[in-house]
């Protein structure tokens, strides 16, 4: 505290600079609480997308054998198939964070071969393939938006931390030894009166004497 200067205007100043520091911490807590629930709620998401996609996984490759038993390897009907490059993304802001959204052209889910020459099975295989690439593209978004908002996170726990540990005890410990340094001063300047006008009474004694 040897730097601060014990005057009101510093007594002034350090008592706004908390009350700026409590604010800041009070809407960085609740934006952590906030950016931590929306974290868990697409944690949940998460979850629920990779087991839908391993059902997906399960049930397409079920029906890939049937199709591989019933029409031999296929393999040459698989390459009928375009790759898809529809994926467009787009951003929300969850509490100032980006958020992806990634969309997909689902407008064309019909089989790409010829039905003649393939069976249910083939069919029912590529829908579940289809079905789970879309739930791909979605759990892509999900996660995406989980590690983002959890590095938001991590930051502004760091910035209320500094703000709860560092900068609000420095202030509330300014404010305070700047009010005592202004106490002292005013029991010395009371005192100092006090000697003054007893010396002046005294004088005034002996004058009247």
């Amino acid at each position: 505290m040897a730097d601060i200067f014990p005057t009101k205007s510093n007594l002034m100043a350090a008592q706004k600079s908390l009350a700026l520091a409590l604010l800041g911490y009070e809407l960085m807590d609740r934006k952590k609480n906030i950016l931590v629930r929306e974290m868990m709620q697409l944690v949940e998401d998460a979850k629920t997308v990779r087991k839908e996609i391993n059902e997906c996984y399960a049930e397409a490759y079920h029906y890939l054998r049937l199709a591989n038993t019933t029409l031999g390897i296929c393999g040459n009907f698989a390459r009928t198939v375009p790759v898809d490059e529809s994926l467009d993304i787009d951003f929300k802001s969850v509490m100032g964070v980006e958020i992806p959204i990634i969309k997909s052209d689902e407008s064309t889910v019909a089989p790409y071969f010829g039905l003649t020459s393939t069976n249910g099975y083939l069919d029912k295989a590529y829908l579940c393939f289809n079905e789970a690439k879309r739930k791909t593209v979605h759990l892509a978004e999900v996660e995406s938006g989980v590690y983002r908002l959890a590095d938001a996170v991590k930051k502004t726990r760091k910035r209320a931390n500094a703000l709860n540990n560092i900068m609000i005890p420095r202030f509330r410990n300014t404010i305070k030894f700047i009010s005592e340094s202004l106490d002292e001063k005013e029991r010395e300047d009371f005192t100092r009166l006090k000697v003054i006008k007893a010396r002046k009474e005294k004088e005034k004694e002996k004058e009247n004497q």
